[in-house]
């Protein structure tokens, strides 16, 4: 999802693509966008896919949105952190013209509360899964910093886009009319468009930046403001009790933290290097996103 809009944005600048895929039927060879396989399980690269390139942005990992079993949070951390591992050694051998490293990461990383207000220099990591997964994904793009590269960690809040992400998720239960806040509701839900997550990395690209920078609308909501919102987007009205967290742990497991958690995150950082949202209002980006919605069903 972010891959794509971050190759639309791109080519809208004229600028040149090779992507990375581990499904050999996903590799096309088109005008400014070229694909390459690659397969982090077995430490297979096609290394033409790094020639005459100057940023490689990491995205690459399996889905949080499953349960967490064992074996998957495995998958989930062996997926961001080999798939790293894999770049680094590539480079390692000769990273050509490669002079920044852009990975994704998440607001997770901070603690769960109601009060602190997050920025990027805050020490204290989340004792959660996904606490523990960011921290080891961003110390494998640490890792790139040592081969000289400048390296950009792209802390993520929730991200809307229409069909696809968590916002299809939250959606649902409010079109059929079972919608309702989550747990109290009060919990911090720190959100960002899709567009202006792709114009962010743009940039960062194009600005040579590095670092650490929180991706997140200046306008964080609470989870019950965000159902409201996403309940007056769609013409519907509330009318159930909000679901309790116990009933949620019950059903989803460990996952339901996911809903549950509060990161209030700042996005001042990214603002003072120049950087201006297009949505910093959650009704002005859910307007647009079903404005898009309804463009797609027309087409």
């Amino acid at each position: 999802m972010i891959g794509s809009e971050i190759i639309r944005q791109c080519h809208e600048r004229n600028i040149a693509i090779n992507y990375l895929t581990t499904a050999k039927k996903k590799i096309e060879r088109l005008e400014n966008c070229l694909g390459f396989y690659w397969n982090p399980e077995t430490g297979e690269i096609d290394k033409g896919s790094l020639e005459g390139v100057g940023t490689i942005v990491h995205l690459a990992g399996n889905s949080i949105f499953t349960r967490w079993t064992k074996k998957n949070k495995k998958k989930i951390v062996d997926s961001r952190v080999k798939s790293a591992r894999l770049l680094y050694q590539a480079l390692q051998e000769n990273h050509g013209t490669v002079d920044h490293f852009i990975s994704a990461s998440g607001i997770s990383i901070y603690p769960s509360s109601y009060k602190k207000l997050y920025f990027e220099d805050e020490k204290e990591v989340a004792k959660t899964f996904l606490g523990e997964v960011v921290k080891n994904w961003e110390s494998a793009a640490d890792d790139f910093s040592d081969l000289g590269l400048r390296v950009a960690k792209i802390r993520t809040g929730i991200v809307l886009a229409q069909n696809e992400g968590a916002l299809p998720q939250m959606q649902r239960p409010v079109i059929y009319n079972i919608g309702s806040p989550l747990g109290s509701g009060k919990q911090w839900q720190s959100w960002i468009h899709l567009e202006d997550l792709g114009r962010l990395y743009l940039f960062i690209i194009e600005n040579g930046l590095e670092g650490v920078f929180n991706a997140a609308s200046p306008n964080p909501v609470t989870n019950e403001e965000l159902i409201q919102e996403i309940a007056k987007v769609e013409g519907k009205k509330l009318r159930l009790p909000n679901v309790p967290a116990f009933g949620m742990k019950l059903v989803m497991g460990e996952l339901a933290s996911m809903a549950l958690e509060s990161q209030l995150v700042a996005s001042r950082k990214i603002q003072e290097k120049g950087f201006k949202f297009k949505f910093i209002n959650l009704g002005n980006a859910l307007q647009d996103l079903k404005l898009k919605e309804k463009k797609l069903q027309v087409e």
